[in-house]
Formats: structure tokens, C-alpha cells, sequence
């Protein structure tokens, strides 16, 4: 069962398109949405949640159209701005926003007021990125949504919380069966809580895969630099030439290259890993 499908979806923009886009989020799980800066995922993310309109396709949400107001209950959006007037105060953005839920809950709004350490009258103008981070995913969270959506959320956070923030996500997965999808580039934090990963470029998908299947199929190859001629090339998915040497992105099951021994090394390959050596491959 999915909570999101995209259709064919294509959005013609001044100095960027996406066409014919087509992936799913799978419900009850985390969802990675990977790629480097200017692939779309912002552009993707705002279609999901209607503020950009699309020129054609299909976008479903908990089998309805996107557009469906009912969706926006129980959607959580954590953008990578806090989009508040100035001089509000926490207080201030919750007399507005609480009542907009019919699911609210003043008990849990409390409960991460206290876990992320926010102040509640202070004015938004004088919040770290940090705080105003947090204060997005205050409440984002506090109407116990079944969809949480996320552009960029650990950027501007310190290590320590970002930490406790991709814990706290993992719990809100398991125990509360919540479906969240991911949009960063800070790859390392979904190679720790991914389930699935879907990895645009350019505008196009160019994989969606389970993070097991990911972590078993793809290698790092590494040796030197006169053992890639034309054929060996054709091996690898990605690959990096330099004047010592090569590695190479390779999918699949690696004792084809056994032969050769010593003379080059198999590492598995991560998610940084696997984003570089594609878009070069691509590129």
C-alpha cells in the first residue's frame, strides 16, 4: 500500500522542467528522497502539496487527489523556512494554527515544546535557524499527522539534535506507523533510518529501491588506472578516473571481479557514494 503516488507527473518551468515523473512513498515507512542541489525535489515536494500546480499527470495521496483539502489534516510540512511573521511568538502562531486541526494535541504541542527546548513567547525574528527548524517541526508534529513531509529539516540543526531528531523519526515510524518522506542532502542521516530510497537528478528518477536491496547490490571498485579500458568501463554504474588510479560505482554481485585479487579493492558503497558516481555517469 502506498500513501503517495506520482503519475506521470510534468511541470514546464522557465529554467527547469520535470517530465513525466513517476515514483511512490509506501506507507509505514521512511522514504529517502536523495539527489544533488537543482534535481527537483523542492519542485517535487511543492507539487505534493499543491503550491506548485502541475501541467499534467496525477498525484494521489491516501487515494485522492492531491488537491483534496481533507489531506492537509493529516499532513505535518516541515519546510526548510519558517514562514511566520516576525514578530509572532510561538504562543502567537499556535492561536492560529491549532484550530486549523481538528486532531490537535495541546498534551504532545507541550511535550516537544519541552524536548526541543523552545521558548514560547519569544519573537521568531530573534530564532537560530536551529530554533526556527524546531519550531517548524513543533508543529508539524503536534496534530499527530499519518504523513510527514520534510524539505532539508536537519540543516542549520547542531549534530547533537540531529541526532535526536532522526531518533525521534524512527520512533514516530515504528510505534506510531507514520509515513515520512525525507528530502535531504546530508546522505549520512538516511543511510542510518532510510527504508526506501528515491534518487532524482535532472528531473528524472533515476532509481526508487529499498535500502536493504541498496546496501546488497551496490560496491565501490577501486585499483588503477591502466585496468579501465572500453570494456571494463561498461561495468560500472559510475565511475571516477584519477591520475592514480579509478573507482567505480558497480551494481551487482561483485566476485566477478575476484580474478584480479589484490589488485583492486571492494568496499560497499553508501549513499554519498552512489549520488556522485551516478551524476557523473550521467553527466
Amino acid at each position: 500500500m502506498n500513501t503517495v503516488e506520482f503519475k506521470n507527473v510534468t511541470k514546464k518551468r522557465k529554467d527547469f522542467s520535470i517530465e513525466n515523473l513517476s515514483f511512490t512513498i509506501p506507507n509505514g515507512f521512511i522514504t529517502g528522497f536523495i539527489g544533488p542541489n537543482g534535481s527537483g525535489k523542492t519542485t517535487t515536494i511543492q507539487m505534493l502539496m499543491d503550491i506548485l500546480h502541475i501541467d499534467e499527470g496525477d498525484i494521489q495521496i491516501f487515494g485522492n487527489s492531491h488537491k483534496d483539502h481533507q489531506n492537509k489534516q493529516k499532513i505535518g510540512f516541515v519546510y526548510d523556512e519558517l514562514f511566520m511573521y516576525d514578530d509572532f511568538s510561538i504562543n502567537n502562531m499556535k492561536s492560529f494554527i491549532a484550530p486549523l486541526y481538528k486532531t490537535w494535541d495541546e498534551e504532545l504541542f507541550l511535550k516537544y515544546v519541552t524536548i526541543f527546548e523552545l521558548p514560547l513567547r519569544k519573537k521568531v525574528k530573534k530564532f537560530s535557524k536551529g530554533m526556527k527548524m524546531k519550531t517548524s517541526l513543533l508543529f508539524a508534529l503536534s496534530h499527530r499527522p499519518e504523513f510527514i513531509v520534510m524539505d532539508e529539516p536537519t540543516s542549520g540543526l547542531d549534530p547533537i539534535f540531529r541526532r535526536e531528531l532522526l531518533d525521534l523519526l524512527q520512533d514516530l515510524m515504528v510505534n506510531e506507523n507514520q509515513t515520512i518522506f525525507l528530502s535531504t542532502h546530508l546522505t549520512n542521516d538516511l543511510d542510518r533510518i532510510a527504508d526506501y530510497i528515491v534518487f532524482i537528478y535532472e528531473g528524472k528518477i533515476l532509481f526508487q529501491k529499498r535500502m536493504d536491496d541498496i546496501r546488497e547490490s551496490f560496491h565501490l571498485v577501486k585499483g588503477a588506472k591502466n585496468m579501465i579500458d572500453e570494456d571494463t568501463k561498461g561495468l560500472f554504474t559510475g565511475l571516477q578516473m584519477s591520475d592514480t588510479g579509478f573507482q567505480g560505482l558497480y551494481e551487482g554481485n561483485p566476485s566477478i571481479f575476484e580474478t584480479f585479487g589484490d589488485e583492486i579493492v571492494i568496499e560497499k558503497a553508501n549513499l554519498e557514494d552512489i549520488m556522485f558516481l551516478m551524476t557523473r555517469k550521467e553527466g
